[in-house]
């Protein structure tokens, strides 16, 4: 039996380790709450979610050339079409050389959900949730409310009103919130474990009763918080997804279980 040395607990909360033995700038996220955009009659109109670690910014376009460098099955030219579709990584220069349009310190982008999945599950984690990435999402930078936070606000803002950078800048360069956790809201969009229970449950011609009524005006009617403009922009960019998609201004970070 191959021996397996002790761990201290607190090197584990600290984000110290990681599943593969490299260091992971991580977070502790005490418990919280997330209040559902849109839900059925019988959800609970406010969920509990459970603490958690989060990685303080997205994953950069070094770590995943980490990452792909010993998985090569996750490289552009050898990605399996089920996977991943023609957009996969299509800036970087090359499978192992991101080049200058992907610049090694900012958030690597045009992934699938399906590499996401594998890269955190090979870090020891996974994906955040809706319900945990929105919890983290509603903690401001100078408030504890981001809704009440006029900086939080000035930065979504501007970021949902320019369009995609051609060159991302790096990761961190602004301010965290109050949780420690960077670059949620100005630099990239994010995927989530469950994006496609953004809006409905299927295929929109079958779906019948809640998950009809969930699109365009209809689905503001029962939304939790109609004045909630980006939890709406989020929701509806998380419902054109799907998991193959590689997309220009879509990153990702990892979660991981306490």
């Amino acid at each position: 039996m191959k021996f397996r040395p002790h761990i201290p607990l607190v090197l584990l909360l600290l984000g110290v380790t990681s599943g593969w033995g490299r260091a992971a700038d991580t977070v502790v996220i005490p418990v919280g709450e997330y209040t559902p955009l849109i839900r059925s009659q019988e959800e609970p109109k406010v969920r509990e979610v459970p603490a958690f670690r989060l990685d303080v910014h997205p994953v950069t376009n070094a770590e995943f050339l980490d990452f792909v460098t010993r998985n090569p099955q996750w490289r552009r030219s050898q990605v399996d079409a089920l996977f991943a579709d023609e957009l996969y990584l299509a800036h970087w220069a090359d499978d192992l050389e991101p080049g200058p349009n992907a610049p090694l310190n900012a958030p690597v982008l045009q992934i699938s959900w399906f590499a996401v999945r594998a890269f955190a599950a090979e870090r020891g984690g996974r994906i955040p949730s809706i319900a945990e990435w929105e919890r983290v999402a509603s903690v401001g930078i100078e408030m504890e409310s981001s809704r009440r936070d006029p900086i939080f606000a000035q930065r979504m803002s501007a970021w949902f009103s320019r369009p995609t950078e051609e060159m991302m800048p790096d990761v961190m360069a602004d301010a965290p919130n109050l949780l420690g956790v960077h670059d949620l809201f100005g630099l990239v969009w994010e995927w989530v474990e469950d994006f496609n229970e953004a809006l409905v449950t299927g295929e929109s011609r079958g779906d019948t009763g809640l998950e009809r009524n969930l699109f365009c005006g209809a689905g503001s009617v029962g939304a939790s918080d109609k004045t909630d403009y980006a939890a709406f922009v989020r929701a509806g960019y998380r419902s054109s997804l799907r998991a193959a998609y590689g997309v220009p201004n879509l990153g990702f970070r990892c979660a991981y279980d306490l």
